[in-house]
């Protein structure tokens, strides 16, 4: 059983233009108090074909992890459009919430973004070179994939065995895809997990919790 559940998380400011912010209301619960901080990462991908064009926008360490209900919001500055080829820029790509414990990733939810010009004539004719100051972003939140991958959050407590066993694969159950309608991401109560988003496409109660206060982000050591 997973240390860490996602209740629910939400895109705030959707949508938006490309050059803004990126905002996610992220909340969860602890079962069992966890000795480091929580990693959260989110990665836009740049190209379907080539992830030496994705982009880690931000990287945050999450902490003291004890038992209770936590909220934060993740907020991360939009990609570098410099970074991106000039044809990838307009359409649909994906967007990546991971969360890590340890150097461990336990979690990834996938978004597919949709950028386009919201002016109508623009969409009709593109001109040469992308004006993205005119192009809107759209993240499709409706309905997220979701990869859950098991790891030991407590490995200060594991005797070290005579024989190391392989880690077991990551939970593949629903191949259930995001469709085109946008909103908040609905509440994710032990969300089924499904095939991993990026392939270039985009727990129950353990007694009485006591609900702590939000936590805000720590910046990251690198």
């Amino acid at each position: 059983m997973s240390a860490i559940n996602i209740t629910n998380v939400s895109v705030l400011d959707n949508p938006a233009p490309f050059v803004s912010p990126f905002q996610f209301e992220i909340s969860y619960e602890c079962l069992t108090s966890l000795q480091d901080d929580l990693e959260w990462k989110l990665v836009y991908v740049g190209s379907a074909e080539d992830e030496t064009y994705d982009q880690t926008l931000e990287s945050v360490l999450v902490g003291p992890v004890n038992v209770g209900n936590y909220r934060f919001v993740l907020q991360a500055d939009p990609p570098d459009p410099s970074k991106i080829r000039e044809e990838d820029i307009i359409g649909v790509t994906v967007l990546l919430l991971t969360c890590s414990y340890m150097g461990q990733e336990f979690l990834r939810v996938g978004y597919y973004v949709n950028n386009d010009y919201e002016d109508e004539q623009l969409r009709e004719e593109p001109p040469t070179k992308v004006l993205l100051d005119k192009v809107q972003r759209n993240i499709l939140s409706d309905k997220p994939r979701v990869t859950k991958f098991p790891i030991n959050f407590h490995p200060e407590d594991e005797q070290t065995p005579a024989v190391a066993a392989d880690p077991p694969p990551p939970t593949e159950q629903s191949d259930e895809q995001p469709d085109d309608n946008c909103g908040e991401a609905q509440a994710l109560p032990d969300l089924p997990s499904t095939e991993q988003p990026d392939e270039r496409q985009p727990d129950d109660n353990c007694g009485e919790a006591q609900a702590l206060p939000d936590q805000p982000p720590k910046p990251h050591e690198s």
